[in-house]
């Protein structure tokens, strides 16, 4: 795939929080939303999971390398079949997206990245404010973005209401939080549609990919 671009400013949100704009280029972008695709029609296909109390998340999901569900992992899908594996690019994507942010190589000894989130906003779809507590590694969460911008709220680690910032991030921004950011509450209250920019093959919608090391078995 093309070569994310690497001479984005970053953007420091909170210590650890780290945006990186425009940090996918056209054609990066464009071969992510295709393995998107492709990803969604594997045998996990698409989910709008149920949280505990009751209601439906807005977002529809598919996982790879570990199942997620509200709250815990699993090595299977709900069919009893094995999860999609996790893809390599997604691990080489991470890696270079923390060495961006940061300025340095992740750490030798830090979890290997095994498990991705791809979420699908459409125009009414939300994120509440949540941790992201269900990995066992201290490792920075990667997020990438795409299709349409979003409003993504960035917290603080004690409680889901303010101090919190507003950040917009447009189709091919990179946002990583960890060290003293890793357990911020984070969450899109809304998207802008007919955002999503030409050429890379996402008309409307947004698609997040989060990348995260479990530092499980």
């Amino acid at each position: 795939m093309n070569e994310p671009l690497f001479g984005a400013e970053p953007v420091t949100v909170a210590p650890g929080a780290v945006h990186v704009p425009g940090w996918l280029d056209t054609g990066a972008q464009r071969d992510l939303v295709e393995r998107c695709r492709q990803w969604a029609r594997g045998p996990g296909g698409m989910v709008q999971h149920r949280m505990p109390r009751g209601g439906a998340m807005s977002v529809r999901m598919t996982a790879l390398g570990w199942y997620w569900e509200p709250y815990r992992y699993s090595r299977r899908l709900p069919g009893g079949e094995p999860v999609p594996p996790f893809p390599p690019v997604l691990g080489e994507l991470a890696r270079a997206g923390v060495a961006a942010a940061s300025g340095a190589p992740p750490r030798a000894d830090d979890p290997p990245y095994d498990v991705a989130l791809v979420n699908f906003y459409d125009a009414d779809a939300r994120m509440g404010m949540h941790q992201d507590r269900e990995e066992r590694a201290d490792v920075p969460v990667v997020s990438l973005s795409l299709g349409d911008t979003c409003v993504f709220r960035f917290g603080n680690t004690q409680t889901r209401t303010r101090p919190y910032t507003d950040v917009e991030l447009g189709s091919g921004d990179l946002f990583v939080f960890g060290g003293p950011a890793r357990m911020a509450y984070h969450g899109v209250p809304r998207t802008r549609p007919g955002t999503a920019p030409a050429g890379i093959g996402l008309e409307r919608g947004r698609l997040n990919i989060t990348i995260r090391a479990t530092g499980l078995e």
